[in-house]
């Protein structure tokens, strides 16, 4: 087959500060894709970005390009269907009281999820700690599910944006991940493949998050916000706080637990209000913007259908989540007001006690994480107990320690406060 472009010219293009034709980025894609770009020079096009950036047209086609790397999910349900994206945070476990919260509202919420690496946490992994559930779904199973629960939380297809993953791959070891036009159109291409009718992004600020200045995060949702607006998906952005652990739980079977709590009706505050944020901007998107998920929420009436969905792949809702063969406690080191405790981390303790991973090939321990007893803005006696590491191998316990140093402060002159933040949300972006 004659190729019409050659990869070292649309490398020098972008290399020398030009934006990129459509052509060459329909075929760059493609061509990488299928094999003829070669590693080592989508490597060098993904570095030339990463320092000269692309434009809006430019990462809009980008995205559009990776689209149709593979299939679109052709959803035929009817109800109105709302999607939800999260760039990653440290206790994040809103996808599990959002969807059935947003379904019981009646809107469909099919939730294509990954795994966790680092220090953030994946919905997939907090979901297997239940006994029986399964993430893998097909096309079909997905369609069903989302007609008769209205909410659905599983792993992409193979099929859709192939080059995406590939993509995804390479720049998470040539050093180019934090480039906003490859995050954004990551990030998109898996969203819009999926065939959702509007999409609401929380896109994290702060030390536990990929972005984190509020001027950064701002940059990365307008880009996603204009992506979805040229391929017609009508998105919405908020910006929200991930200076400090969401809720109480980080890890896998605690946040699943704490999410119960949500769909029970209490829970954290943050967490609830995060919620509920998120949900009124779906409802809206989906035309339900006339439907207070507040006391929907409050009732426990979510809770019915976070049972019916999660038996629906497998798994048992009424069954013991796992617990941590060892539990090491972490006290105050001092009597005082906790001013700070920093969200990565907690996160990056988490991970090392066994809640996540280095790669995406390693396992991860169901009962393993951390529970908060305190929040910033309370105070503490010294000797009393600020955090529980959770974990079934022991000899972790030092390493989690040492990621935890410098990320806990305890001031005897600050003044006690209610626990920061009650709400998350810091900016909203739309279109």
């Amino acid at each position: 087959m004659h190729e019409p472009f050659a990869a070292v010219d649309v490398i020098r293009a972008k290399r020398d500060g030009g934006a990129l034709t459509p052509e060459q980025i329909d075929w760059v894609v493609d061509a990488y894709t299928r094999g003829v770009v070669s590693e080592e020079q989508m490597a060098a096009l993904a570095m030339a970005v990463f320092l000269r950036g692309m434009d809006t047209a430019e990462t809009a086609r980008w995205t559009g390009a990776m689209i149709d790397s593979g299939e679109r999910l052709a959803l035929h349900v009817s109800r109105p269907t709302v999607d939800k994206h999260s760039t990653g945070g440290v206790g994040d476990k809103i996808t599990l009281p959002l969807a059935p919260l947003v379904a019981t509202c009646g809107a469909a919420v099919p939730q294509l999820s990954g795994r966790g690496l680092g220090h953030t946490g994946g919905t997939l992994d907090k979901l297997e700690s239940i006994p029986g559930w399964r993430a893998q779904l097909s096309a079909h199973a997905i369609g069903r599910q989302l007609e008769e629960i209205g909410a659905v939380v599983c792993a992409a297809t193979d099929t859709l944006a192939p080059a995406d993953r590939k993509l995804y791959a390479l720049r998470d070891v040539t050093s180019t991940v934090e480039s906003v036009p490859l995050i954004a159109s990551s990030i998109m291409s898996k969203k819009i493949a999926e065939g959702a009718g509007g999409l609401v992004l929380d896109v994290k600020v702060g030390s536990g998050a990929f972005m984190g200045s509020l001027d950064e995060a701002r940059v990365l949702a307008k880009t996603l916000v204009d992506i979805g607006t040229a391929h017609g998906l009508p998105t919405r952005a908020l910006l929200t706080d991930m200076s400090t652990p969401l809720g109480a739980a980080v890890g896998n079977a605690v946040e699943v637990a704490e999410a119960v709590d949500v769909l029970r009706g209490g829970g954290p505050d943050d967490v609830v209000a995060l919620t509920l944020a998120l949900a009124r901007e779906m409802l809206a998107l989906a035309g339900h913007g006339d439907v207070d998920p507040g006391p929907v929420l409050a009732s426990g009436e979510a809770y019915e259908t976070w049972c019916r969905m999660i038996s629906a792949q497998g798994g048992d809702p009424d069954a013991p989540l796992p617990k941590p063969e060892h539990v090491h406690v972490v006290e105050a080191p001092e009597s005082g007001v906790l001013t700070t405790l920093d969200a990565r981390a907690v996160g990056v303790a988490a991970w090392r006690l066994g809640a996540g991973r280095a790669r995406k090939e390693d396992p991860v321990q169901a009962a393993a994480g951390v529970r908060c007893l305190a929040k910033p803005g309370e105070r503490v006696e010294a000797g009393s107990p600020l955090l529980e590491l959770h974990t079934d191998t022991p000899d972790a316990v030092p390493s989690a320690l040492a990621a935890l140093d410098g990320g806990i402060e305890v001031s005897d002159s600050a003044p006690e406060r209610a626990p920061w933040p009650s709400t998350t949300v810091l900016d909203t972006v739309r279109s």
